[in-house]
Order: C-alpha cells, then sequence, then structure tokens
C-alpha cells in the first residue's frame, strides 16, 4: 500500500464536517452508550458546534475534547493537512513551512508542530527495547551549540540513542554523559536480557554493572564500523545522521529545550520507515493523550 497523496487526502477530508465526523466515528461511532442517559443511542451533528447529540436525551459529546485539536480556533482540516505534511516528509516540517503551507501566524504555526510532534511521541511510546536477547545498539550524539575552534564544539545537547536491530529506536536527552546517567537511562529503556553493542566510551562500562551482556566496537583501532564478531552501531549512527541532516537543513537550529520533540518526531518516523503509508490513518484515529 502507498501512502496517502495530496488528492487522495481532499477527497477523503474535503471540509470540516468530513473530519469531525472522522474523528467521532474513530473515538465514539453510532451505537455509542449515552453517558447521560445510557443508552445505545443515534448521533447527529450539530450545526452550531463541532458536537453530536444524542437522539434521547440530547446529551452533546465533543470529539475534539482531550486532543491535540481541543480549545483551538484553527479550522480542523487545517490540522489535519499539518498531520499529512508530517507523514510525508522525509526530514521534517518546520513551523514556518507550515505558516506558509496553511496560511496562519507563525505562533499559529509552532504550536501545532509542537502538538503534533507531541502526539507522534504518545503513539510511539517508549516500550523496553531488546527483549529475548535481542541486539540494541547504544550511542550518544551532540546536537546544536556554537562552534569553539576547528577541532570541537561547545553547548551541543546530548542525546541518547537505542536502537534495537532490525526494530525500533528510541532516544532520550540526558544532561552528561556518566556512567550513573547513562546506565540508569538504559536500565529503564532496554530490557534485560538484550545484547548491548556500543563504542569505547567509558561511560558505557556501567552497563555491565547493570548485568547486560555488553560487546564493545573499537573503530579508531579497527578503522572499520564492525568488529570480529559483527559488533556494530551501524543502525544508529545511520538514525543520527538523518536526525541531523533535518536539524540543519529543515529547522537550522533547535532550542535544547524542545530537542526531545523533534527527536521523537524522528524517532516515531524510523519506526514506521516499513509501513509508511499507516502514519496517517494512525495518527488520525489513535489518541493515546486522552488515556494519560
Amino acid at each position: 500500500m502507498k501512502q496517502t497523496n495530496v488528492r487522495q487526502f481532499f477527497a477523503q477530508f474535503p471540509n470540516d464536517e468530513a473530519c469531525l465526523a472522522h474523528l467521532f466515528n474513530v473515538r465514539f461511532g453510532q451505537g455509542y452508550v449515552c453517558p447521560k442517559c445510557e443508552r445505545e443511542a443515534k448521533w447527529y451533528p450539530l450545526t452550531n458546534e463541532k458536537a453530536y447529540s444524542c437522539q434521547w436525551c440530547g446529551h452533546h459529546i465533543h470529539p475534539m475534547v482531550g486532543s491535540i485539536f481541543e480549545k483551538s480556533r484553527t479550522p480542523l482540516q487545517l490540522w489535519f493537512y499539518a498531520i499529512f505534511l508530517f507523514t510525508t516528509s522525509r526530514h521534517g516540517v518546520s513551523a514556518k513551512e507550515l505558516q506558509r503551507q496553511l496560511g496562519v501566524t507563525y505562533k499559529t504555526a509552532w504550536r501545532m508542530a509542537a502538538l503534533i510532534r507531541e502526539h507522534m511521541a504518545a503513539i510511539d511510546g517508549d516500550e523496553p527495547l531488546g527483549s529475548d536477547g535481542e541486539v540494541v545498539e547504544i550511542d550518544e550524539a551532540y546536537v546544536g551549540g556554537e562552534k569553539k575552534n576547528s577541532y570541537g564544539q561547545r553547548d551541543k545537547t546530548i542525546v541518547l540513542g537505542m536502537v534495537e536491530r532490525g526494530g525500533d529506536a528510541l532516544v532520550k536527552v540526558v544532561p552528561n554523559m556518566k556512567g550513573e546517567t547513562v546506565s540508569k537511562v538504559v536500565a529503564k529503556n532496554v530490557a534485560p536480557g538484550a545484547e548491548i553493542h556500543a563504542d569505547m566510551h567509558v561511560s558505557y562500562d556501567q552497563l555491565r554493572k547493570q548485568g547486560f551482556d555488553l560487546k564493545r566496537i573499537n573503530k579508531k583501532a579497527l578503522g572499520a564500523y564492525v568488529g570480529p564478531n559483527g559488533e556494530t552501531v551501524n543502525a544508529i549512527e545511520n538514525f543520527w545522521r538523518h536526525l541531523k541532516c533535518s536539524i540543519e537543513g529543515t529547522h537550522i537550529s533547535v532550542s535544547p529545550k524542545y530537542l526531545e520533540r523533534y527527536a521523537k518526531e524522528f524517532e516515531y518516523r524510523f519506526n514506521r520507515r516499513m509501513r509508511p503509508e499507516t502514519m496517517l490513518s494512525e495518527l488520525l484515529s489513535r489518541f493515546p493523550e486522552l488515556d494519560a
């Protein structure tokens, strides 16, 4: 199945009413038991507000309440189209691009983009990687900051990345690369029986104390990225390449305060790299933040 194209998108969601009907159907649906009269009901859309009314008692339900669309004055179709843009872009969508595409203010576009990224992160979740002894590659990336000189940079934000071989990624912004910090993050996000592949950074030494089967790759000594027994961090290195290209090319720079949102967006997209056609439907049909 191919991803939805723009013509198909507007055929499915031609106006706000169609978008609201979609939200109603995926969250409630006809026959939904009215919370007031407690009867299975047929629900009718109202013309003067974004709500549906019970056929028996007239009780209203609001499909947008609790979702990222709640309390927004932006047309629902523009919200759906913004999400469509996020699912069809390989390198992310900047707030400036949303402003141009949607015809909204920059402030509105920035808020929409932030909420969409949070929605992606909520759907993706943080299930531990590496169950059943699978290989998990771990590496750190230093993002942003100013150039100090030709040999190094300062003020960078540290992102710790974990990728299950052939599976999902999980990223976390960390305050430092101390062994204690790294081991706590890994212990929380990687299953105990996993085999971990990492480079020679001293902070990863403590992972053995956590009981992990740790395999190291000395890239400098080997002059390669694959160890003698297949140890590698190529998958997570590939993830970093795409993330950094996006930040430098699409977003130019990202504040450390919001960096994890952007990293989580790419985590979501990476984890669906084999099924990108499911992203739009998933983002428009699942609302885990309602259960938070």
